[in-house]
């Protein structure tokens, strides 16, 4: 008996032609650590040759399988261990030209995005963390396909509250320094706490310090045929629904795992992680508010969202779980607001605020993402924001990330295009109420109880 039956083969054919189903990214991940040296030129040298050649074929690989398979990869992307380790050995502080050399690794070789300009300080900072921190809006002015990512906080170590003051002003100087692009540099840069160490999505991967000299991992991607699958079950109970979803998740989850099995043999390296991600895009039919819709909300963000959106959350992470037993990274739903036209449309019709967002970050996947906000929003705001959603994260032991755009020069009711998988947003009104005080006052909240595991 085969194991792919002939109804197999239609079913997924049917699923990437009509519902969208893709594979959202192949990711090598590409270890740096053997790159570092005192001397900035020849830290960035190595740094580019070792990317140009671990990833040499990687672009190559990706199309030669999506033609052979007829499964479509949409984007290839690298991330490396992040930039502070590697550069902590140079005498120079600015680490501009260490994403300089990123930048144009990734353009040589033919990748969408590089990530790992990246710092981790969720208990302190080493001098490597301060000066890439620093470096961080030179950096993503001066480069193209460089995304930043800044890890503040987790359930074991607390926040560290001198570094989310300090993110709130990091990202808007980013804003200032790109606002001839609408500040499309802070589109490509997260702030994290409980950040995972394969996570194959933009602009928050990072290859983490525990794994391997280079490996391959995927994300799959298919709120489609999500959506597609729930409408034969109009009017079935909820159970019936969160079935559905778990059944469908498990066949997304096979399609990747066989892309990035391929990949890796082809590639000759480890075969790392699959990350099911619900991750929407501005095409018509790709959009994880439409599922919540489906099951039966007027519109997303209204009451019931973030209870759907909990129980999609939970079926894909068992379905995904049932398919493959190398399920890592974000695996859940993501809820970018400029990348989902289901999320535009609730925003512009008024049922979709950030309160809102925040509460749906509970139970989802990453967190406030995409998120085009005043340009006149203070840094101290900014950072409160992102305080908030660590927080989140700490005490519910589970990824939160914050990338919000203050747009400079516009305001609620304007609208920023981003273009591509990025798409547009409206600027959505942030709380006039100052947290001042509360972001001055530094230091670091405690980790939780939950954090005594051992």
């Amino acid at each position: 008996m085969p194991i792919i039956s002939s109804n197999d083969i239609i079913e997924t054919t049917h699923m990437i032609t009509q519902e969208n189903l893709d594979v959202r990214t192949i990711t090598m991940g590409i270890s740096l650590r053997d790159c570092a040296d005192p001397d900035m030129k020849t830290c960035a040298r190595k740094i580019y040759d070792k990317i140009t050649h671990k990833a040499e074929k990687l672009v190559q690989t990706g199309c030669d399988i999506e033609s052979e398979l007829g499964v479509p990869i949409i984007n290839k992307r690298i991330s490396v261990t992040p930039i502070a380790i590697v550069g902590e050995s140079c005498r120079e502080t600015n680490y501009t030209p260490l994403a300089v050399a990123l930048d144009k690794a990734a353009h040589e070789v033919g990748v969408n995005f590089i990530g790992g300009f990246s710092a981790l300080v969720d208990k302190g900072y080493t001098k490597g963390d301060r000066n890439l921190i620093a470096s961080i809006p030179e950096a993503l002015a001066s480069t193209e396909l460089v995304c930043s990512s800044v890890n503040v906080g987790s359930t074991k170590a607390g926040i560290n509250m001198d570094a989310v003051a300090e993110m709130g002003r990091i990202v808007k100087d980013t804003a200032e320094r790109t606002k001839d692009a609408d500040a499309i540099g802070c589109a490509k840069l997260v702030v994290f706490c409980n950040a995972v160490n394969d996570n194959p999505f933009m602009a928050g991967a990072f290859l983490g310090v525990t794994e391997p000299e280079s490996m391959i991992s995927v994300g799959v991607s298919g709120p489609g045929v999500v959506k597609h699958a729930l409408e034969a079950v109009r009017g079935q109970d909820i159970g019936a629904v969160a079935e559905t979803i778990k059944r469908t998740a498990f066949k997304i989850t096979r399609v990747g795992q066989l892309v990035a099995q391929e990949a890796a043999k082809r590639l000759n390296t480890q075969f790392g992680i699959i990350d099911l991600s619900l991750a929407p895009t501005p095409a018509v039919g790709d959009s994880v508010a439409h599922i919540l819709e489906e099951i039966g909300l007027e519109s997303c963000g209204g009451p019931g969202t973030t209870a759907t959106l909990a129980m999609l959350n939970d079926a894909v992470k068992k379905g995904g779980l049932m398919a493959s037993s190398y399920v890592g990274g974000l695996s859940g739903a993501f809820i970018p607001v400029s990348e989902d036209a289901g999320m535009i449309a609730a925003v512009e019709k008024g049922s979709l605020s950030i309160e809102k967002l925040e509460a749906m970050t509970c139970v989802c996947s990453v967190g406030l993402d995409m998120i085009a906000i005043p340009g006149d929003t203070t840094a101290q705001t900014i950072s409160a924001i992102i305080a908030d959603e660590a927080a989140i994260g700490m005490i519910n032991n589970k990824t939160t990330a914050v990338r919000v755009i203050p747009v400079p020069g516009k305001g609620v009711g304007d609208r920023v295009e981003f273009g591509g998988l990025l798409g547009y947003a409206p600027i959505m009104a942030v709380s006039k109420f100052k947290p001042d005080t509360f972001i001055a006052r530094g230091g670091r909240i405690p980790a939780p109880v939950r954090s005594l595991t051992n």
